[in-house]
């Protein structure tokens, strides 16, 4: 992977991490909140793996293949839920899922 592959794939994730913590913070204030619940769980999963493969990534892991794998299969997950819903909130995280799970997916196979 080139360097800046590597840049790529970090500033990726944490613009993945940024959307779905904000995501999580609309989400808590929504009327229904039980209504989001899956929205804010798969938001909370996806930034916990985004974190990891920035880490990974930072410190040059031998582990982040199988770990963008992982943070892949997330983000897509949580893009194809934020889409089930129709605040603005939801719809900005879901493409950044999909812009992360298609660097991610890169990151995995390199």
């Amino acid at each position: 992977m080139s360097p800046d592959s590597g840049r790529y794939g970090l500033d990726v994730c944490l613009a993945c991490i940024e959307a779905c913590e904000r995501c999580t913070a609309a989400c808590l204030k929504e009327r229904d909140v039980a209504l989001m619940a899956r929205c804010i769980a798969l938001d909370l999963d996806c930034a916990a793996a985004c974190r990891l493969v920035a880490a990974y990534l930072m410190r040059g892991s031998d582990y982040l293949a199988p770990a963008a794998a992982l943070c892949a299969d997330v983000c897509r997950r949580c893009a194809a839920e934020c889409e089930r819903h129709d605040h603005d909130h939801c719809r900005r995280c879901a493409d950044a899922c999909r812009r992360c799970a298609e660097a991610c997916s890169a990151m995995a196979s390199a």
